[in-house]
């Protein structure tokens, strides 16, 4: 305890720069603690947005679709909507029909993706549905009605009620038309998406192609995304039975915005460890300034019988001092500042004229922070074993002082 308190003391010697190394650790420590949390909010919300529009937090395709998708590799879920509907933690499964076809107006004509889904069940999902009015939404499953993205409606030259013709090819290898009439646009800020969506009721897409019961795509949307170890497992043991069948996480499914965030998060950890670099630096700069300081107090406390190893201690408890004070006052900014980044956010809409896309997910332009109080208590015992490992080299020459030298110096 008296060695604690000396080390303690020793710190407040040089009391400005103590201070400015406090500052230069606890700023540190904010800032990546603030930063990991701002990202950890937005890369969720994208997630949570990004599988709620397209695969779901996990999906069941037939084997080999995600690679080929290819039209013909459907199947009929048969009872597999209610069982997995009855797991817990989920809390929609979407049925959806993907194919390709032709869509022809009195004007124009372009290629389009048409999805077959489930009105009712997709509008409580999708995000990009929220904002379409009740008189624009689809009927039925079986109806004429169709939602059409914006680039495409306007490629087409159409309006609302207007009516356009919609060819594909049929499984016996037949071109069949249908008539649809617009009934609503939705705009996502996806440019591919906008120019090639077009959505009716699910029964009438897999009608014109003459599969009737067929569904390309069950996309299971969780509760919370953290579900997704408990559910996963349990929906394997369900595919066990359907050998044709694969279940996979939003991961493997939608690779493109998991890649873009990997890199995101490794570009990160770069900046991370090259503000971690220069705290240490610091750190080791502040104790052997010390040392050397108290080259010749050392050396009279060698002399009266002290050992090295008592001396090494006590740098090492100075930096322990130095680490856990930084650790603590670091941590509750970095508090402050996640708190304050979740209520307000940033707002990026005064500097991007449209909606922000990253990895083929539109996501909110005021971003917003999330809590990862695991990485924040990692980040801050890092900090503090860095604080410690800066101090190897200034105990290491506290050690070599020779008494003798140590009392003639001036």
């Amino acid at each position: 305890m008296d060695l604690l308190n000396l080390a303690w003391k020793n710190l407040w010697r040089s009391r400005r720069r103590t201070l400015i190394t406090l500052a230069a650790l606890s700023f540190s420590l904010m800032l990546i603690q603030a930063f990991h949390n701002l990202s950890y909010g937005v890369y969720a919300s994208m997630i949570d947005s990004g599988v709620r529009a397209g695969s779901g937090h996990l999906v069941v395709y037939h084997q080999g679709y995600l690679e080929s998708r290819d039209e013909k590799l459907s199947f009929n879920p048969h009872n597999l909507v209610e069982e997995i509907g009855q797991i817990n933690g989920v809390e929609a499964v979407l049925p959806r029909l993907y194919l390709p076809g032709l869509a022809q107006s009195s004007r124009e004509s372009r290629g389009i993706l048409l999805t077959g889904v489930v009105p009712a069940a997709e509008r409580k999902i999708n995000p990009f549905l929220r904002s379409l009015s009740d008189d624009q939404w689809l009927t039925s499953l079986n109806g004429r009605e169709a939602i059409l993205g914006s680039r495409l409606m306007k490629e087409l030259q159409l309006k609302l009620g207007n009516k356009f013709v919609v060819t594909m090819q049929h499984r016996s290898g037949e071109l069949v038309s249908e008539m649809f009439r617009v009934h609503g646009v939705i705009k996502t800020g996806i440019k591919s998406v906008d120019k090639s969506l077009l959505m009716v009721g699910r029964n009438r897409a897999a009608a014109m192609v003459g599969s009737p019961d067929n569904i390309h795509e069950l996309a299971i949307i969780l509760e919370d995304q953290k579900f997704d170890r408990l559910v996963f497992p349990q929906l394997q043991e369900l595919l066990k039975t359907h050998s044709d069948l694969e279940g996979l996480t939003w991961e493997k499914a939608m690779p493109n915005l998991y890649n873009a965030i990997r890199l995101d998060y490794a570009s990160q950890k770069f900046i991370f460890v090259i503000m971690l670099l220069i705290v240490t630096i610091g750190v080791i700069n502040t104790l052997l300034m010390s040392v050397m300081e108290r080259f010749r107090e050392f050396g009279i406390i060698l002399a009266v019988g002290a050992s090295t190893a008592r001396l090494r201690m006590l740098v090492f408890l100075e930096a322990l001092l130095l680490g856990l004070v930084s650790m603590v006052i670091g941590s509750c900014l970095g508090s402050l500042a996640t708190w304050y980044l979740q209520a307000v956010g940033i707002d990026m809409r005064n500097f991007i004229s449209e909606t922000l896309e990253f990895g083929g997910v539109v996501f909110d332009p005021i971003l917003r922070a999330g809590w990862d109080i695991s990485w924040m208590a990692k980040i801050s015992v890092y900090l503090l074993l860095l604080s410690l490992l800066a101090a190897v080299y200034p105990s290491i020459k506290a050690g070599r002082i020779s008494p003798a030298a140590a009392i003639r110096h001036h």
